[in-house]
């Protein structure tokens, strides 16, 4: 169990989820200490997220989370009860062309972060920020309505315009909302190191007394991304595109579906995650639970920033390791943690095109 107002330490907690989250928990009382590499991908100079993170009284440490000894040392200072695991490389096609690096701070990470909080003792509690990329195609059922796993996408059907999720003996399935039921399946580099964080989390840390709660993230959007990281998200490359008068560019036929969740609800996620007297040990997903194509997004986004109407093209092209649906079941995030989303999509585009419209490309929210 937790403590009221007990101290916490966030890894990442300077990026997009991270620092907003940071800012949640120390207006609710708790010493925060954020501890986060400022990688210039992410930050550029990082001079404006440390601004914006180090306020009400949050401490601000300069780290990688790969370095051992300056996690202890962070553990230490912070004193936490409580870590919350946000510290990680993003995005599905630079895991492709860059796996060394990806499992080196995804896994190797994550594997430090486990050996420094046996070494050191006293936290109860670690959150992971995970990824619904685990389940690779997701829940998926058979034209008898039956449950069927789906299999990584083959190059070959995708060449011909043949996108919908296969079972393995090639036979088309429909797919429905993904809960922690179904099976992982990771389809990319990124979405098997965010599996590994769950495993060495979950294993390493087994027997220590510190439980273990996991939250699979579905698309977060909202104020704070950084719109020059072509990584960070599909909303903010769209973003940045119609801002300087570019065309999108729509991936297979634009049928391609997410789920997106406003970058608020994500945080108040982890705020009941904390606030929760115990810890579940299955996987609690996080989303809207409401389906968006790419091509309805791209057009919603392109209304909302009043770019041109014409400003879309579907390619036809296609990505190793992207999937085809993601739409999360939040049924258990509502019975476990009486977490349910409140923004809706709508609302949360026109707050994020009125926030990437005046900010600066590094700007965090």
């Amino acid at each position: 169990m937790t403590s009221d107002n007990a101290p916490i330490l966030i890894t990442g907690g300077a990026g997009f989820i991270g620092a907003r989250l940071a800012r949640r928990l120390a207006r609710l009382g708790h010493p925060v200490t954020v501890f986060d590499s400022f990688t210039e991908q992410v930050h550029g100079n990082g001079s404006a997220a440390r601004a914006g993170v180090a306020v009400d009284g949050i401490s601000v440490l300069h780290g990688d989370v790969r370095d051992r000894d300056l996690i202890e040392r962070a553990l230490r200072a912070s004193r936490a009860r409580t870590v919350i695991h946000l510290a990680a490389e993003t995005g599905t096609g630079q895991s492709h062309t860059e796996p060394a690096h990806y499992v080196d701070v995804n896994v190797t990470g994550t594997a430090r972060l486990v050996e420094a909080i046996r070494n050191v003792g006293g936290v109860r509690r670690v959150i992971l920020s995970g990824s619904r990329a685990v389940y690779g195609e997701g829940a998926c059922v058979d034209r008898a309505g039956l449950r069927v796993t789906a299999v990584a996408r083959r190059e070959a059907d995708l060449a011909v315009g043949d996108y919908a999720p296969k079972d393995r003996v090639g036979r088309s399935l429909r797919p429905v909302a993904t809960a922690a039921d179904t099976p992982a399946a990771p389809t990319s580099i990124y979405a098997s190191t965010k599996l590994m964080q769950e495993y060495l989390l979950t294993q390493g840390l087994w027997g220590s007394g510190t439980h273990v709660g996991l939250l699979r993230m579905q698309n977060v959007y909202g104020p704070g991304q950084a719109l020059s990281n072509p990584y960070t998200g599909v909303l903010s490359v769209f973003a940045r595109k119609i801002s300087e008068g570019e065309k999108l560019e729509v991936f297979e036929d634009g049928a391609i579906t997410r789920d997106f969740v406003y970058v608020d609800d994500a945080v108040e996620a982890f705020v009941s995650m904390v606030q929760t007297p115990v810890v579940t040990a299955q996987p609690i997903d996080i989303g809207s639970g409401k389906a968006t194509t790419l091509l309805e997004i791209a057009g919603k986004l392109l209304e909302t920033m009043e770019g041109d109407r014409d400003g879309l093209h579907v390619t036809g092209a296609y990505r190793p390791g992207d999937v085809r649906h993601a739409l999360a079941d939040i049924s258990t995030a509502k019975a476990v943690l009486g977490w349910r989303p409140n923004v809706d999509l709508d609302s949360g585009l026109v707050r994020f095109a009125e926030w990437a419209a005046a900010a600066p490309k590094h700007a965090v929210a």
